[in-house]
């Protein structure tokens, strides 16, 4: 029988990891199996070790704490651990075991872990945290996306995607450098990107107002539009009128 939880700290501070070790030390239930500086070495962390916890700082350099769960195949149980306390509110709708504001006292860490260890005696320790991040409505649009593919992770500003096609349950990213491939779905990158600059043209695609270099007709109703690199993509009469209204035409 398990005896111990496996732990995986990911947090940029270096005096904060101090305090949380000092205090983990003294736990006999928790495990420390690794730590990380930010988002990059936690993602390969995770899914190489596949830890039964993770402590999650949510204001990291490079990528922060929720695109971390988009892009981890292994989904263990979350403690998030942040200065941060607009962040509460999500984290807990995000189904996180806990949420630690600091500075917290060992003895609130110890019992957010004890709501840990009785999450995983009744359920076991696979989370539905990542899952739900990644389906969560937005409260604000996306300024970057992250790509994770193999073991790269690709930060891509909004303002270099020129369009997004759907693949499924996946995404496909067009910018100028080549594409990428995301598991979202076209409802979510919808909500989640600002309409004044990019418009859903077709239950396929939606397209970056400014690579927009022409609509053309091919058909009694049918349309196409034609970006700058001479790509063509379909529009649906639902997109067409999208495009009406966002380009007053």
């Amino acid at each position: 029988m398990k005896t111990k939880i496996n732990t995986i700290i990911v947090e940029d501070e270096e005096l904060a990891r101090s305090l949380l070790k000092s205090f983990l030390k003294d736990n006999q239930k928790v495990e420390l199996i690794s730590e990380c500086r930010d988002g990059f070495e936690g993602v390969k962390a995770i899914n190489d070790l596949k830890p039964d916890l993770i402590f999650l700082d949510i204001q990291m350099p490079k990528i922060n704490g929720f695109e971390l769960l988009e892009l981890i195949d292994h989904k263990p149980q979350i403690i998030f651990s942040t200065a941060f306390d607009q962040y509460a509110i999500k984290a807990f709708e995000y189904n996180a075991a806990d949420y630690l504001l600091k500075p917290y006292s060992k003895e609130r860490l110890n019992d957010a872990i004890e709501k840990v260890a009785e999450r995983i005696k009744s359920s076991g320790p696979i989370s539905d945290v990542a899952d739900k991040v990644s389906n969560f409505p937005r409260e604000e649009f996306l300024e970057r996306i992250v790509v994770k593919d193999r073991s790269k992770i690709y930060i891509i500003p909004v303002d270099q995607i020129r369009y997004i096609e759907s693949m499924d349950d996946y995404v496909l990213i067009y910018t100028k450098e080549g594409r990428h491939i995301k598991q979202k779905t076209m409802k979510y990158m919808e909500g989640a990107l600002h309409p004044k600059n990019f418009i859903r043209i077709h239950r396929s695609h939606i397209v970056r107002v400014d690579e927009i270099n022409e609509i053309q007709q091919y058909e009694k109703e049918s349309f196409i539009v034609i970006l700058h690199d001479k790509t063509k993509l379909k529009v649906s009469k639902t997109g067409y009128k999208n495009l009406k209204e966002a380009l007053n035409f």
